[in-house]
């Protein structure tokens, strides 16, 4: 067997693999040919699987029709283009207009119907168009508030209709008022333990909305260098059952999904977490893989900074993105620690 045609096979070998699993993330990188029955789908296509040796793999429907194959009425593969667009026009659509697009009014312009369009956009970026939104105007906020003179520039700037608006996105989703992050987030306070597990030494720090760091083999001077404008406080009785519900979760990883938590990113930072979150315990994905989730296959090294600016390990299963050939990769916690966390979890890395 030539080099090329090892190539193909354990390429081949992988897109099988993703029809198995109805790999939707795949949807649009190729299509599934169908000898015995003469039609292609989308990798994630509901109907039965055929036998293996029926299969041949197409990089498109174009090369598929070229075979003598007819698209699946089931799938539509033909449609994951007409898919992306529509999600990349409504995108765009949203980064343009200062005030708020309705889903009814994105979707008409798609030629889809709402409910099937919410799937469509959450499906390909992790959020919903509201969420979307809201995400964006945050993020230009952000950025706006480390330039402007006043607070209120920069707050109508990024697309809110009212300050109020605004404050109560900031106190919802990160716990704090715009002066606050303008100040990088001075005044705010921290409470803090580092805890003994099986697996490290474990720091847990928590704000009043939720958990906002959990790291291995840490201590304060990690924490000061992650949150250098906050108050920090070492221990508090109010919050031990929250630093326990959060050991429990390491003990056992996939556990603790209903734990609060008070975290700060980009939009698509944002995105990438969210992406992580919804990884089942036991699974892995290849940073490409997590990539395709968020609609941008060829954005695996900026998924992998995401990944990286990541504060809270576990509860944000950084450690379910393995290399694309199965093996750990890089940890911010070492190897080792990522390796038990799999192997607790069931997972098959190398």
């Amino acid at each position: 067997m030539t080099q090329d045609t090892q190539e193909q096979a354990e390429s081949d070998d992988a897109r099988w693999a993703a029809v198995l699993r109805r790999d939707r993330a795949m949807d649009g990188r190729f299509v599934t040919g169908v000898l015995s029955t003469g039609i292609y789908c989308r990798p994630s296509c509901a109907a039965r699987h055929p036998a293996r040796r029926n299969v041949r793999f197409f990089a498109d429907g174009a090369q598929a029709r070229k075979a003598g194959l007819r698209a699946c009425k089931r799938c539509l593969p033909d449609d994951v283009a007409r898919d992306e667009a529509a999600v990349l026009a409504a995108i765009e659509t949203i980064r343009q207009s200062r005030s708020r697009s309705s889903l009814a009014e994105l979707a008409a312009a798609s030629g889809y119907s709402p409910g099937h369009f919410q799937r469509l956009f959450k499906r390909a970026t992790g959020l919903s168009p509201a969420a979307y939104d809201r995400a964006l105007k945050e993020e230009r906020a952000k950025d706006a508030l480390g330039k402007a003179e006043r607070v209120s520039d920069a707050i109508y700037d990024a697309g809110y209709e009212a300050p109020s608006r605004f404050y109560a996105a900031m106190e919802d989703r990160m716990g704090m008022t715009a002066s606050d992050w303008r100040n990088g987030g001075r005044g705010r306070v921290i409470h803090w333990s580092v805890v003994d597990t099986s697996i490290a030494p474990m720091l847990v720090a928590a704000t009043e909305i939720g958990v906002c760091c959990l790291s291995f083999n840490e201590g304060e001077a990690d924490l000061r260098a992650r949150f250098p404008n906050a108050e920090l406080h070492e221990g508090s009785e109010s919050f031990r059952k929250l630093f326990e519900r959060v050991a429990e979760a390491v003990e056992t990883p996939g556990s603790g999904a209903d734990i609060p938590l008070d975290v700060r990113g980009t939009a698509f930072q944002q995105r990438c977490w969210q992406a992580l979150r919804e990884i089942p315990a036991g699974d892995t994905r290849s940073y490409g893989e997590q990539a395709a989730m968020l609609g941008n296959p060829k954005a695996s090294r900026a998924v992998g900074s995401a990944n990286g600016a990541n504060n809270i390990a576990v509860l944000i299963p950084c450690h379910r993105v393995v290399q694309a050939d199965g093996s750990i990769g890089g940890y911010a916690y070492g190897p080792e620690i990522k390796a038990e966390l799999l192997r607790r979890e069931g997972a098959g890395a190398d």
